[in-house]
Formats: structure tokens, sequence, C-alpha cells
């Protein structure tokens, strides 16, 4: 058999490093993510005030106002943009909210949670959920998470020196 170079400390101070950094990069993509998530819930709004015009101004369209079905119609496109936009940025905040978990180290079953719900979200979504649920599931995350904050920034500072 031969020996590693490396001593076994060496090798958990090194992951340690690596965990880190992976959850420093992890809440920052839970950032961008949730914010482009808020925003592009955000074009729903076109749908809400469209029949916000209908119901308030049917005169605005032109041609027979008697039209039975058009103030349901105007209803229907406020409700639905409404739900939208409230459901998008609830979603957005949520997931801000779990990158600041991340960056904290508390709560990860949230943050799972958040991670699962993420996968649902074509392409980029399911990329940071699935690297998400790898990252949090790593043993060596796992016992980060238990090691109080202040211990762990420090620790970080004199690893990396």
């Amino acid at each position: 058999m031969t020996e590693s170079n490396t001593h076994p400390l060496e090798v958990s101070q090194q992951q340690r490093i690596k965990d880190v950094e992976h959850l420093k990069l992890l809440s920052i993509f839970h950032y961008v993510f949730g914010g482009l998530v808020a925003l592009g819930s955000s074009i729903a709004l076109i749908h809400f005030f469209i029949g916000l015009s209908i119901v308030l101004h049917p005169d605005w369209l032109k041609g027979d106002q008697s039209a039975p079905g058009l103030n349901f119609i105007g209803w229907m496109f406020t409700g639905i943009g409404a739900l939208v936009v409230l459901s998008g940025w609830t979603f957005g905040g949520l997931t801000v909210y779990s990158g600041w978990l991340i960056q904290c180290r508390r709560q990860p079953l949230f943050s799972k949670v958040i991670a699962a719900i993420n996968c649902m979200q074509l392409p980029l979504g399911t990329a940071l959920g699935i690297y998400t649920l790898l990252v949090l599931m790593r043993p060596s995350v796992v016992e980060l998470y238990e090691t109080p904050k202040r211990l762990a920034s420090s620790e970080y500072g004199a690893l990396k020196a």
C-alpha cells in the first residue's frame, strides 16, 4: 500500500474550504434565481391591467358593449394575472430567503424543500435545485450546519491563510 502525501486532517480542511465555497455560491445563485423568478412573473402584470381595464372601461373596446361575457373575461384576466404575479413574487421571495438561510447556515430543511420545488422550473431551477440538494446532503456540509456561524467563519479565515 502506498502512503498518501496529504494528512487526513488536511483533506478534511480542504473539504471544509470547498464546502464553504459551495455554500457561498449556492446563496448567490438563490439570490439571482429568486430575482429572476420575481421579474419573470411580473410579465403577468400586463394581463392584470388588461383585465382591469376591460372591467372598468368596457367602452375601451369598440363594438358591442353589451356582450354578456365581457365583464367575466375581464375579471378572469385580472384574477389569473394577479395569481401569477403574487405566486411568482412569493416564490421568488422564498428562494431569496432560502439563499439567506444557506448563507447563515440555518434551517437546511427549508432550503431542501425550496430546492425540490425549484426542480420543477426548467432549466435553471432544475440545475439549482439538484445542485442545492447534492451540496446540502453532503455529510461534511451537514456537519458545517451544526457548527456555530462564528466558529465556521473564523475557521474559514484561518484555513484560507
